[in-house]
């Protein structure tokens, strides 16, 4: 079957993103719903990928401001338990990387990273600029990839 990725528009791709979402941080690693949902949606650019008509990985970004600098930053990246070490990830990040290489609004991307994927994102070119730190009760280092 092919992985396809597009840009999620549809209130019904959304939606399945914010299942597939719910799937693995509330339902698998135990987020608080409130912490998982938390407003920033309509803000975001949401991604899909699918497997033939099976959802099997979403992620959202945005175009955020520190300090003068500009970057987008890549947050919610998930992929169903049983279709992780398939390339879904490193497919959906590669599809946000080019996005955003085309949108040309910033050479920086930055994302939050769980540490235990850390050796995934590197091999993706990102690299730890920050300390670690608890988010939702995961610990975190925020990563970064200059385009």
């Amino acid at each position: 079957m092919q992985l396809d990725i597009a840009l999620a528009t549809d209130p019904r791709d959304i939606g399945t993103c914010m299942a597939l979402r719910r799937a693995v941080f509330v339902d698998e690693q135990g987020v608080a719903e409130h912490e998982e949902a938390d407003g920033e949606d309509d803000d975001c650019t949401h991604v899909l990928a699918r497997l033939g008509s099976v959802p099997a990985g979403a992620a959202r970004y945005r175009y955020l401001q520190d300090g003068g600098k500009h970057y987008a930053k890549i947050q919610r990246v998930c992929v169903p338990e049983g279709l992780r070490g398939h390339g879904v990830g490193v497919a959906v990040i590669g599809f946000i990387v080019e996005q955003v290489r085309e949108e040309k609004r910033t050479r920086i991307i930055r994302l939050g990273a769980q540490t235990h994927a850390l050796a995934f994102y590197r091999k993706l070119g990102f690299r730890e600029y920050a300390e670690e730190y608890d988010d939702a009760g995961i610990p975190h280092k925020d990563m970064q990839l200059n385009l």
